[in-house]
């Protein structure tokens, strides 16, 4: 670890994109430790929401913290449009960089994500997880930008905010509307043969709010906006977000499962933190899209640390990450299985979730190397085009 601190930063950022990297880079590493729980703990499975009367502490937590991962990596992505266009020509830029790229994480998430995933190929079963949604999302996106910042905004709002009015509409599999609906809201199987299935598990409606969102946060981030402004800015946001989550829950019912009081405190607990992610709810988004936005503002105000560097590695080269860390995890799933079996029922897996912990932080640190390797080399290489998608 001491070897690691002393690597010398990948960039002269300054402290406003240097937050925005250092919380991507934040998720990234919450969502090694939910991956590495979905590769060695898979025989204890959890649902959505989580069963708390089955469900230890230790385990709900783990889960709960990579909620922030896919609201924060998508609320980003809509920042860091923004952003963009501000480097380029405008609008027509950043409509053409959002619509391609979001194409080729589509195309990602058919092929080498869902690779990692399954080792199938032919597939029998392809999930349109969260590269898939973010895909999507770009490319929406690409055509919104067009609106008026007002209007985008609203729409943004809108669809967080109502979606769950659509959680009891659901169409059959022998209407049309099944498959859009099944990608944009309701999440299920598309069944394009015997051989061949889809799984919607991130329908996109709401993650398309929470771009726009992240959009429309973008001029916070302008390079004339003072440092102190944008601050309290993100203070007033992610506190009020967080507020009016807790008035929501107090509410017990708008697109959530009811909270309850159990004899312990911390069972109590679980049960009013306890929400929906496929699809994520309006109580989902408050929650942690309002904890991202304190993040932020607290990853900006300590950008001084090296530790906020080291993790703003992690978030310059996403899907290097991203990619790198699943194809890790399979081989080290099938060396596991090869030399100690099956020991888990059908799987391989750990006997205690303190295990995932300790995984989770070996390879953060053994990744750690690679991906600034490729930072810097994306940093160095702006001539390169194709890095950019990394």
């Amino acid at each position: 670890m001491t070897a690691i601190t002393h690597i010398p930063p990948i960039t002269n950022l300054n402290q406003r994109l240097l937050s925005i990297d250092a919380l991507r880079g934040l998720v990234i590493l919450l969502m090694l430790l939910d991956h590495v729980r979905e590769t060695f703990f898979l025989h204890r499975q959890v649902t959505d929401p989580m069963d708390i009367d089955s469900t230890e502490p230790a385990l709900f937590i783990s889960r709960t913290l990579a909620h922030l991962c896919a609201p924060v990596f998508v609320l980003l992505t809509g920042l860091s449009a923004y952003l963009y266009g501000q480097k380029h020509q405008g609008k027509r830029d950043v409509s053409a960089f959002l619509f391609k790229r979001g194409l080729f994480l589509v195309l990602l998430e058919f092929s080498l994500v869902n690779f990692a995933w399954t080792f199938q190929f032919p597939p029998t079963v392809i999930y349109m997880q969260v590269i898939w949604a973010i895909g999507v999302c770009m490319i929406a996106l690409a055509g919104l930008v067009w609106l008026p910042k007002t209007i985008l905004c609203s729409l943004g709002l809108v669809i967080v905010a109502g979606h769950n009015l659509l959680d009891n509409v659901h169409f059959s599999t022998g209407s049309p509307i099944h498959i859009p609906w099944a990608i944009l809201h309701d999440r299920g199987w598309i069944v394009f043969s015997d051989s061949l299935r889809l799984r919607t598990s991130y329908p996109v409606l709401p993650w398309i709010g929470v771009i726009v969102l992240g959009f429309s946060i973008g001029p916070w981030f302008a390079s004339q906006v003072l440092a102190e402004k944008r601050q309290r800015t993100l203070l007033l946001a992610g506190a009020g977000t967080l507020i009016g989550f807790a008035a929501l829950r107090a509410v017990n019912g708008y697109g959530e499962v009811h909270w309850v009081t159990h004899e312990g405190i911390t069972q109590t607990l679980m049960s009013y933190f306890n929400i929906t992610k496929y699809p994520p709810s309006l109580l989902f988004l408050c929650l942690t899209l309002g904890v991202g936005l304190l993040l932020l503002r607290a990853l900006e105000r300590a950008q001084q640390r090296k530790w906020v560097n080291t993790l703003a590695v992690f978030g310059a080269a996403p899907m290097f990450f991203y990619l790198l860390h699943l194809y890790v995890l399979k081989a080290l799933y099938l060396i596991s299985v090869a030399l100690f079996g099956l020991n888990q029922g059908n799987f391989f897996g750990y006997d205690s979730i303190w295990a995932v912990w300790l995984t989770a932080l070996i390879l953060a640190l053994a990744l750690y190397l690679p991906v600034h390797w490729f930072s810097a080399l994306k940093a160095r290489r702006r001539d390169i085009g194709w890095l950019k998608y990394f």
